[in-house]
């Protein structure tokens, strides 16, 4: 793939979760992806937190961005406007913080796609108006 990948947390889980229905699936898009793979940090929280009776696991997720294969470019301090008015104009949704986060990340990183699972992201649109490029099953 030539696009520039951003992870959502559904993916993210379901490649390490092998008992996920979708983690076939998510191996076989990790496998097609140029890395690294772009996300921000209420990603990796959501991920740990959902795994937090499995620090081995954890572990891994911080594992791989040290290892670059994902990588954390989202700066909160100076997108936050950006992100309460992508909550706000969604709050019907509702946007959650990740995703709102995510669709500013897509706003900023040129031919980018989204890799999630959810269905929201058919909703939003980034630049107001543009349709979001998503990869999901």
């Amino acid at each position: 793939m030539n696009q520039q990948i951003i992870l959502d947390t559904g993916v993210l889980v379901a490649y390490l979760r092998k008992s996920d229905r979708f983690h076939q699936w998510a191996v076989t898009q990790w496998r097609q992806v140029d890395l690294p793979v772009f996300t921000c940090d209420a990603v990796i929280s959501e991920a740990c937190f959902l795994f937090r009776d499995l620090p081995h696991i954890q572990q891994g997720i911080i594992e791989l961005i040290e290892g670059n294969v994902i990588t954390i470019s989202f700066d909160l301090q100076g997108e936050a406007s950006n992100i309460r008015h992508l909550m706000n104009r969604y709050e019907s949704v509702p946007m959650s913080f990740a995703d709102a986060c995510l669709v500013r990340m897509s706003e900023q990183i040129p031919n980018s796609a989204i890799m999630t699972l959810d269905s929201d992201f058919n909703i939003y649109r980034k630049n107001r108006n543009e349709e979001i490029s998503v990869i999901q099953p």
